[in-house]
């Protein structure tokens, strides 16, 4: 039976960024959304395929002002013999004093707890289901905000953290992610707090989506671009 799309496209990313190597032990952030829960599926298809001898382990990082974890894929993760863990996090008992609460903050807290989790259980890579969508839209984001050209890399070694960061789904577009979530038959959450401020990342989704036409093939080749870079022909 053929893979899916979307996992022969991930295989492409894992492929030329080396994510999966073997004695890897991956820490996959689950936040319950399609993008990781597709993550998490493609790990325990590639695991089963025993290319290489890895082992990995789906987290949740259940903050108070979050919807909580469907049980339906708690199920569905135990039916693939993903491990799972779940960790609370009360991300407002953080916020400084003074300081407004926002998506910027939550993120911040959430990874932070997926790197304390990785170091202390002895994870060396942490998978997370940022999508090319994301990429493209960071990359307008830092561009037309910071005035600089930055974005989220597919691989990053961190230097204060003895861990690397992947982003196995870096050449899939969300179209795709939602045609492999429909066809899989989960249903995934999404975050509706009452603190949510994310009118930068809209915005850029807006510029992208006028930027492309939504096609993935002007997504992949401005992906490509940052891949490409003349230093010569720039400021």
């Amino acid at each position: 039976m053929p893979q899916p799309l979307l996992f022969r496209i991930i295989d492409k990313a894992v492929f030329e960024y080396n994510m999966i190597e073997n004695g890897d032990r991956i820490l996959v952030g689950a936040s319950g959304g399609k993008d990781s829960t597709s993550l998490v599926e493609y790990f325990a298809a590639r695991q089963r395929q025993h290319r290489e001898k890895f082992e990995f382990t789906a987290l949740h990082i259940a903050a108070e002002i979050s919807p909580p974890f469907s049980n339906d894929l708690a199920e569905r993760f135990h039916s693939l013999n993903v491990p799972f863990v779940r960790i609370p996090v009360q991300v407002i008992e953080r916020l400084k004093p003074g300081r407004k609460m926002n998506c910027w903050w939550c993120t911040t807290q959430r990874r932070t707890e997926l790197n304390n989790y990785a170091v202390a259980h002895g994870y060396n890579k942490i998978a997370l289901g940022h999508h090319m969508d994301d990429i493209l839209e960071t990359l307008l984001m830092n561009a037309l905000g910071k005035g600089e050209l930055s974005t989220m890399p597919p691989r990053l070694e961190y230097s204060k953290y003895p861990v690397t960061i992947i982003r196995p789904l870096c050449f899939a577009d969300i179209d795709t992610i939602l045609a492999y979530a429909r066809s899989s038959g989960f249903r995934s959450s999404v975050c509706t707090c009452c603190y949510q401020d994310n009118s930068g990342r809209k915005d850029a989704r807006r510029r992208l989506q006028l930027l492309t036409d939504g096609s993935m093939a002007e997504k992949r080749r401005l992906f490509d671009a940052l891949r490409n870079i003349k230093a010569e022909y720039l400021p």
